[in-house]
């Protein structure tokens, strides 16, 4: 087996394990967002402007991960396409 073949395979295999991670890491903060909006929901007493600031704060979060998940993305995609030549 050449050397490149298995630096494909570990490659596809930290890919795989990153994508893995990501989405539980996804779905772990999705949840929190729904038990964050019941609690919202339930929380007569928190002034508009905490919930404001609660709901800007979970959407700054959303737009973050998805620019990581872009910038993790495109560098995975760069070292395919050496893999790839």
């Amino acid at each position: 087996m050449d050397q490149k073949q298995i630096f494909k395979q570990m490659f596809d295999f930290n890919k795989a394990a990153f994508d893995n991670t990501f989405n539980a890491m996804v779905m772990l903060q999705e949840q929190t967002e729904r038990m964050a909006n019941t609690m919202l929901e339930q929380a007569t007493w928190l002034p508009a402007e905490g919930r404001k600031v609660i709901t800007d704060w979970v959407d700054a979060y959303k737009i973050g991960r998805e620019n990581f998940k872009k910038m993790i993305d495109d560098s995975f995609q760069k070292v395919d396409e050496y893999f790839k030549k």
